[in-house]
């Protein structure tokens, strides 16, 4: 099966998203640095983040572009799918640091996290104040600042297209981004609330939260975008997002295995990182419903613990797996992943958008990273 990495390369679309995303970053560390010298600190660790990406959202959207009947000349609508997918990159970028200071996560594609680099910075530096408020401060404004940035590379991305396909990206986006921010929400609040004593409904509200935070941005979206950008109708909008939401679902059921089982060295983040920040994912409600008194106590006394050594670590991870709770995720995943392919497969696609898709999908979910 081709890797993530190869997929994206095809068609020459790593290089252009990245050549659209370097024009950007450029004009704004020029724009930032007008403003205060100091300030391009900001545009120099959105540069080192951005650099990590994986990119699929880019390729979901470009795909289904493809798929969808659109062009791979180059062109002005050619170029506005690619700049779509940059902008989904800035967008990403944004709520991935927001998400970072909100779980205190120390790592991040294998380096520091914005608000832990910028925490650093102010105390090498000496400077007054609280360095972790100078670093999450910091952090969050990059955040903001990558926000202002994806509705620009939007908006330039689509100037040249007819007025309807404008208004119809637009409503998109817009809408792809009020869903991320509600279930970041969610997320807080599902962290804050009683949790463990009906893992029916724990499981229930973390796919809730998967669905708005994660799924309709990484894949559902971009596809249905794409679909867009190409002048899809509404009949294959509905059709490209019935197998969106789904493929989703079982991407961010991939991420929550990997951040208790994944390989720091592939991850690029710590063994069991999502134990240590408490992730109340379906992995642990489905590990609470099948545990014995003693497996129940380890997750509700250690679950969350930011001191949890790799022999607690160990031990939790041995509790998922002897629960089942890993078993009955993967076979999760492997369940929305078939209907999504078959969705895909039932869609009016064209090649080789059809074939590249399918191929992305299982990419997706299959991967270790």
């Amino acid at each position: 099966m081709p890797s993530p990495a190869s997929l994206v390369d095809l068609e020459n679309l790593r290089h252009d998203v990245d050549e659209a995303l370097g024009r950007h970053l450029d004009r704004l560390a020029q724009e930032v640095a007008g403003v205060g010298g100091s300030a391009r600190a900001l545009t120099d660790e959105l540069a080192a983040l951005l650099q990590g990406g994986k990119r699929l959202r880019a390729a979901f959207c470009y795909w289904s572009y493809r798929a969808h009947g659109g062009t791979g000349e180059p062109g002005p609508v050619r170029d506005a799918a690619v700049r779509a997918g940059a902008a989904l990159e800035l967008f990403q970028a944004a709520a991935l640091l927001h998400d970072d200071v909100m779980d205190a996560s120390d790592t991040r594609r294998g380096r520091p996290t914005a608000h832990r680099a910028f925490e650093a910075r102010h105390s090498q530096a000496g400077w007054a104040g609280r360095a972790d408020r100078f670093g999450a401060s910091a952090a969050i404004l990059l955040g903001d600042l990558c926000l202002v940035a994806c509705q620009r590379e939007l908006g330039e991305a689509l100037e040249p297209l007819p007025t309807p396909t404008v208004r119809a990206a637009r409503e998109l986006f817009d809408a792809m981004q009020s869903e991320v921010i509600v279930g970041q929400y969610l997320d807080v609040l599902v962290q804050a609330e009683p949790w463990g004593v009906d893992p029916a409904a724990d499981e229930d509200r973390a796919r809730t939260v998967i669905r708005a935070k994660s799924a309709r941005y990484s894949v559902e979206r971009p596809l249905a975008l794409g679909a867009v950008l190409a002048g899809a109708p509404a009949d294959r909008l509905d059709a490209i997002g019935a197998a969106g939401l789904p493929l989703g679902e079982a991407f961010q059921l991939r991420d929550d295995v990997l951040g208790v089982f994944g390989d720091p060295a592939v991850t690029g983040k710590p063994a069991g990182d999502d134990l240590r920040e408490g992730k109340r994912t379906v992995l642990m409600a489905r590990t609470m419903a099948g545990a014995d008194d003693a497996e129940r106590a380890l997750v509700a006394t250690r679950l969350g613990d930011p001191a949890l050594d790799d022999h607690a670590v160990d031990a939790l991870r041995a509790a998922i797996v002897r629960t089942g709770a890993l078993e009955g995720v993967e076979e999760l995943i492997d369940a929305l992943a078939r209907r999504a392919l078959d969705t895909l497969a039932a869609a009016d696609l064209a090649e080789p958008g059809r074939t590249v898709l399918a191929e992305l999908a299982r990419a997706a979910v299959d991967r270790a990273f």
